[in-house]
C-alpha cells in the first residue's frame, strides 16, 4: 500500500471532529460537567455507551439529601456542600426536586455517642447504634450546615409518647424520634438528559451522542462507534472521564491504567402497599435496622420505595436486586413497623447499581467516603490531552462538583469563567410556578391556549416542568392528545413527542428513562405494544425493528427489575 499524498493525508484530518473537551460518560457527573462547560462557550462532546443517565445515574435512592449519616464519618465538609446543594436544587429543578420530610427513630438513649466522638478523631469504626442524644446532636449540626440558602424548617424532636402519636405504625420500642427536612427527585434520568439539552442549547458547536462506543485513541484522536455501526473520529485538548464504574475501564482503552474506582452495590425495591404509603403521612422514615445498617422507606409516585444495600461490588454491567438483599429489606420493614404486613407479591420493580466511589482498604463499604475527587493524568507521548477522571460523588452535589473540574478545566485552557450555575434553572425548572397561586394561573392559562383539560395541563406540568409548553404545542387539538388504551394518563402525542425530540434510540429510552413508566410498575404487554407502535412510526422502525425493540425492553425487565410482563 502506498503512503498517502498530501491532499489525502488533509483529507483525513478534516474527518477528525475537533472539540475543546470529550467527556467520556453522560451519567449525572457528565452530564452536569458538560452544561456547565458549554454555558463557558467551551465545545464539548458528550459520549455515553449507552442512553443518557442509563448507567449508576437512573440507581440511587432518589434522594436530594444532605449527607445526615456523614457527619458519624467525619465528613463535615461533604455535609456543608451537600446541604447547599440541597438547598440550590430546590430552587433550580422544583419540577423534579422537592422537599421530603424524614422521620428517623431512635432504640436508645446514649449507645453510638463515644464511638461517633472516636470517629471524628480519626477512629475508622462508625457507631453500630445511634441512640437519642446522637441523634439530637446530629439533627442539630445539620440545621447548622443547612443554613445557606435555607428553603426548609428546622428539625423536632421528639421522646416516644410524642413519637408514636406523629408515627403510629413504627414498633414501639423507639424511645425518641427527630423529623428534619431533606428532599426527593421524582424524575433523576429525566434531569440528566435536560443537563445534555441545557448544554446543547448553549453552545451551537456542542455535540451530544448516546449509544455511541470508545474503541480507542491513538496520537489524541478518539475513535468511537454510532449506534448505526458507522465508525467517526473526534479529538480534543483535554479528555473527561466520567464514566463511573467504568472510570479504569475507560483509562485503560485512553492507553492510561488506573485504579481509581472501588465500588459498593446499592438495592431498592419498591412496593404497592398502600397501607404503608398512608402510614408515611408523606414523610420518610431514615431507620437502622436490627443489624445496625440504615435503611429507608418513603412514598415514591404513590408506591413505596425501600432501600438501600451497600455490598461491595465491581461488575456493573450484571448488577440486580437479589433474593438475600429482599429478605433483608422484608425483615427490616416487619421489625420496624409490625403492624403492617409485608411479602414479596407487593413488590413492582426492583433496581441495583454499582456506586463509583473511590479506591479504598475500608474494612465496612458504608466507611468509604462519599466525597469526590478530580485527579489528573497528565499528556504522555502517544496520548497529547490529559485525563481528568470524575471519581465519586453523588446525585446531590453534582453541580459543585462539574463547577470544580470546569473551573479546573477553564484554567488549563486559559478561559474565565462567563456563567455561573449556582442560581441557573435547569431544563423546566425555569420559569416553574412555584407556588399554588401561581401554578394556578399556568394550568388555567395553558388550558385556555390549547384547549386541553386543566386535568391534563397539571399532569403535563408535574412531569415535564415548563417544558410542557413545548410538549402541549407541538400536539395541540391534535387527536393524538386522546389517552392511551392501555396507560391511563398518558397520550399518544407526548410519546410521540418524546420520541423526536429527545434523543430516543430505543424503545427503553422512552419508558424507562424519559418516563417513569417502568419504575411505576405501569407497564403491560399491552401496553408496551401500544407505546411501541407510537415510536415506529415517530422513528421509521420496520416491524422487525418495533418487535426487537419489544422484545428487549422485556428481557432487561426481566433479569434486572423482577418484572414479567
Amino acid at each position: 500500500m502506498t503512503d498517502m499524498n498530501e491532499n489525502q493525508m488533509r483529507a483525513a484530518a478534516e474527518t477528525v471532529e475537533k472539540f475543546d473537551v470529550i467527556i467520556l460518560g453522560a451519567g449525572i457527573n457528565g452530564a452536569g460537567l458538560f452544561r456547565d462547560l458549554c454555558l463557558q462557550g467551551i465545545k464539548c462532546l458528550i459520549i455515553d455507551k449507552a442512553d443518557f443517565g442509563s448507567g449508576t445515574s437512573a440507581a440511587p435512592s432518589r434522594l436530594i439529601h444532605g449527607g445526615i449519616k456523614y457527619l458519624e464519618t467525619g465528613e463535615l465538609g461533604l455535609v456543608a456542600q451537600s446541604t447547599l446543594e440541597r438547598n440550590l436544587l430546590l430552587r433550580n429543578a422544583p419540577h423534579c426536586v422537592e422537599p421530603l420530610a424524614t422521620f428517623i427513630p431512635s432504640f436508645s438513649l446514649m449507645k453510638g455517642a463515644f464511638a461517633a466522638l472516636r470517629t471524628l478523631f480519626g477512629s475508622t469504626t462508625a457507631p453500630r447504634s445511634r441512640g437519642a442524644l446522637l441523634i439530637k446532636i446530629g439533627l442539630a449540626l445539620y440545621d447548622l450546615y443547612g443554613a445557606r440558602h435555607r428553603v426548609m424548617p428546622k428539625h423536632q424532636f421528639m421522646f416516644r409518647k410524642r413519637a408514636l402519636a406523629e408515627m403510629p405504625e413504627v414498633t414501639p420500642r423507639i424511645v425518641a424520634g427527630g423529623i428534619y427536612y431533606d428532599a426527593k427527585i421524582c424524575r433523576p434520568e429525566r434531569l440528566v438528559w435536560e443537563l445534555v439539552r441545557d448544554g446543547l442549547d448553549a453552545c451551537p458547536g456542542a455535540r451530544a451522542a448516546n449509544f455511541t462506543t470508545l474503541l480507542g485513541q491513538k496520537d489524541g484522536v478518539l475513535t468511537f462507534r454510532d449506534p448505526e455501526g458507522a465508525e467517526w473520529q473526534a479529538s480534543g485538548d483535554l479528555v473527561a472521564n466520567a464514566a463511573g464504574p467504568w472510570i479504569d475501564h475507560v483509562n485503560a482503552m485512553l492507553g492510561a491504567e488506573s485504579k481509581l474506582i472501588s465500588g459498593t452495590k446499592g438495592s431498592h425495591i419498591l412496593l404497592s402497599h398502600p397501607d404503608l404509603v398512608r402510614s408515611l403521612k408523606g414523610r420518610m422514615i431514615y431507620f437502622e435496622a436490627d443489624d445496625g445498617r440504615i435503611c429507608l422507606v418513603y412514598e415514591y409516585l404513590g408506591l413505596a420505595l425501600v432501600g438501600s444495600t451497600d455490598i461491595k461490588a465491581a461488575d456493573p454491567e450484571n448488577v440486580r436486586c437479589e433474593d438475600d438483599e429482599i429478605d433483608y429489606f422484608i425483615a427490616s420493614l416487619r421489625s420496624l413497623l409490625p403492624r403492617l404486613h409485608f411479602d414479596r407479591d407487593q413488590i413492582v420493580y426492583a433496581y441495583s447499581g454499582i456506586r463509583p466511589l473511590p479506591a479504598s482498604d475500608a474494612s465496612q463499604p458504608g466507611l468509604i467516603s462519599r466525597d469526590h475527587s478530580a485527579p489528573i493524568l497528565e499528556p504522555v507521548a502517544n496520548r497529547p490531552f490529559p485525563i481528568i477522571s470524575l471519581v465519586g460523588g453523588k446525585w446531590t452535589t453534582f453541580r459543585g462538583f462539574a463547577e470544580e473540574v470546569a473551573d479546573t478545566i477553564l484554567a488549563r485552557i486559559g478561559k474565565a469563567r462567563a456563567t455561573s450555575t449556582q442560581m441557573l434553572a435547569i431544563g423546566g425548572g425555569r420559569d416553574f410556578p412555584v407556588d399554588d397561586a401561581a401554578r394556578k394561573a399556568w394550568i388555567a392559562a395553558r388550558a385556555t391556549k390549547t384547549g386541553l383539560a386543566p386535568q391534563r395541563v397539571a399532569m403535563l406540568l408535574a412531569r415535564y416542568g415548563t417544558t410542557a409548553d413545548l410538549v402541549m404545542k407541538d400536539a395541540a387539538g391534535g387527536a393524538g392528545q386522546t389517552e392511551l388504551t392501555h396507560v391511563s394518563g398518558y397520550s399518544a402525542a407526548e410519546i410521540d413527542w418524546i420520541a423526536r425530540h429527545e434523543m430516543v434510540e430505543h424503545l427503553a429510552d422512552i419508558v424507562m428513562r424519559r418516563t417513569t413508566l417502568a419504575i411505576e410498575g405501569r407497564l403491560s404487554a399491552e401496553a408496551l405494544d401500544e407505546i411501541s407502535r407510537i415510536a415506529a412510526t415517530s422513528l421509521g422502525w420496520s416491524e422487525e425493528r418495533r418487535s426487537e425493540e419489544v422484545a428487549m425492553v422485556c428481557a432487561h425487565l426481566q433479569r434486572f427489575n423482577r418484572v414479567h410482563l
